[in-house]
């Protein structure tokens, strides 16, 4: 297998898990219906500097090393999930919080929705979340060429990732903006933050209690 064909078929493998609904496709969504484009890009792009940093890690073996010490990845997987579970039940409040008629909820969801509070979040749920390393150091090595560099090889693969998700990402953004009308209503929003929120927890809890 070359190089050219190694990545033609990660690129494959990257599409068809990316486009698998999951977290980062729950987090973006709910971004783009509840603070609008900006804010839905800026997690997006967070999403893929923390998935581009775990293919770099597993490029270099630090995710190697990670596997090795069940310390370290005992430490990482329990701060991810209870990160996952602040944000999933800081959202399920936020969704069936009562008053007011919207209006002044949205303007304050315009003002703390700035760049780096949004990309800071799609980014420490991707570095958080050691699943997203076992993925790259499971995958990568074996679309690696014999003879091509890994640690070349193994960021290219991940950058073919990264650009796969940006595209997906912005498909779903802009198809929450043309339905902005119908998704801008309360009842819609706080459904969407409510449903964003117990994905958030199931993936908490989840990553939690499980083990390697």
């Amino acid at each position: 297998m070359d190089l050219v064909d190694a990545v033609l078929s990660f690129a494959v493998l990257g599409a068809l898990l990316t486009i698998t609904p999951g977290l980062d496709t729950a987090l973006v969504l709910r971004a783009a219906i509840t603070m609008g484009r900006g804010p839905a890009f800026a997690t997006a792009l967070g999403i893929n500097v923390g998935a581009l940093a775990w293919g770099a890690a597993a490029a270099v073996g630090a995710s190697t090393l990670l596997a090795a010490s069940t310390v370290g990845y005992t430490v990482l997987r329990v701060v991810g999930a209870a990160y996952m579970i602040y944000l999933g039940v800081r959202m399920i409040r936020e969704a069936f919080r009562g008053g007011g008629d919207g209006t002044a909820e949205a303007g304050a969801t315009a003002v703390t929705a700035t760049f780096w509070s949004t990309f800071g979040r799609g980014l420490l749920t991707n570095l958080l979340n050691p699943k997203v390393g076992a993925f790259y150091l499971a995958v990568l090595p074996q679309f690696v060429p014999e003879h091509a560099d890994p640690l070349t090889t193994g960021l290219l693969l991940a950058l073919v990732h990264d650009v796969e998700g940006l595209i997906w990402f912005t498909i779903i953004i802009l198809g929450a903006q043309a339905a902005r009308g119908l998704l801008a209503r309360r009842a819609v929003r706080r459904t969407v933050d409510a449903g964003t929120g117990v994905v958030l927890l199931g993936f908490g809890v989840r990553l939690g209690l499980s083990g390697r």
